[in-house]
């Protein structure tokens, strides 16, 4: 049945979702009003609805706490958290602390699964349905996503992410997995450094590429502050941080140098990482982590990521344990 943009969905028939398969969302959001709406239609419209969705306004200065303040009056399961302005957009750990302040407002307990997700993307219908079907079918996997695209003159352009962790702008956790990894870093590369905790555990992370799974990332990914430029230094930056070493990191840029923007993109990944090298910057702290993840990138330059993670998969399922 089609439901007209802002019309309360609560009338459509719909079961709440029963234990196993409770989830929650949480959105660290700022200055969103440009792509807001169909974020929240496409939640609005899923099959398998939140149970909650906590949405965190971190300082909008935009028409965003309008929308929100909108969507929230129509549907009660949507709670809208506002932050003080500091007037600027703060990247990595900022967006995490909002995050987690949503994160705090609830019981983990009441719900089987958390997402963080971005007020940028559109889904299909079915996204969330689809990663709890993944969920169930597999125990020991601890988050999952589907993949990212952008829309580039009338034609969507896959953002080509690995298979090997969740994306960062829609990261659906099993809440026991989330835990026991000790959740997100607030720092640059929290998106990255989770799923080598999940492997560490013995969880398992990735996403999937399918037709029921591939969603609209409305703001191509690396460009919410600035330029892509600055987003693609970044990123170089945050790759120093989590500890990647450098060959594996020249061998990741060139791979980005295929995808838009061409060339330089890779380049700018480059840039900020070998920058942050000869500064001498601070790295992630835990030791025993960043050599689990050398190890690991050592076995994806040598026979590949598809068979790196397999093998690792298999080599860590001693360290899962399982307490729900």
């Amino acid at each position: 049945m089609d439901v007209a943009p802002g019309e309360p969905a609560e009338h459509l028939t719909q079961p709440r979702p029963v234990r196993g398969r409770r989830y929650c969302l949480i959105t660290p959001c700022r200055d969103e009003a440009q792509f807001a709406r169909r974020t929240l239609e496409s939640i609005v419209h899923q099959s398998v609805r939140p149970e909650l969705w906590v949405i965190v306004d971190d300082g909008s200065s935009d028409e965003t706490p309008h929308i929100l303040a909108e969507y929230a009056r129509l549907h009660p399961w949507i709670r809208v958290m506002r932050r003080q302005d500091r007037g600027f957009r703060k990247l990595g750990g900022g967006v995490i602390d909002a995050f987690y302040e949503g994160f705090a407002s609830l019981n983990p307990a009441d719900f089987d699964y958390v997402c963080k997700l971005d007020l940028d993307l559109d889904l299909p219908p079915i996204y969330f349905e689809r990663m709890i079907e993944q969920m169930e079918a597999n125990p020991r996997l601890g988050t999952c996503s589907g993949k990212p695209y952008m829309e580039l003159a009338g034609r969507l352009i896959s953002e080509k992410c690995g298979d090997e962790n969740s994306v960062g702008m829609i990261k659906f956790y099993r809440i026991e997995a989330f835990e026991q990894i000790g959740g997100f870093v607030r720092e640059l590369m929290w998106d990255g450094i989770d799923g080598h905790r999940c492997r560490m555990l013995g969880w398992q992370a990735a996403s999937t590429d399918e037709p029921d799974t591939r969603f609209v990332h409305l703001r191509p990914m690396g460009t919410s502050h600035k330029s892509w430029w600055t987003g693609r230094v970044r990123h170089g930056v945050g790759q120093y941080f989590m500890g990647t070493q450098p060959i594996y990191l020249l061998a990741s840029a060139t791979y980005r140098m295929t995808r838009p923007p061409y060339v330089v993109g890779g380049l700018a990944i480059i840039w900020g990482y070998f920058k942050s090298l000869f500064q001498r910057k601070p790295q992630y702290e835990d030791k025993e982590f960043i050599r689990f993840l050398r190890a690991y990138q050592w076995r994806c330059l040598l026979h590949g990521k598809p068979a790196a993670t397999r093998w690792i998969d298999e080599q860590q399922s001693k360290q899962w344990k399982s307490t729900r």
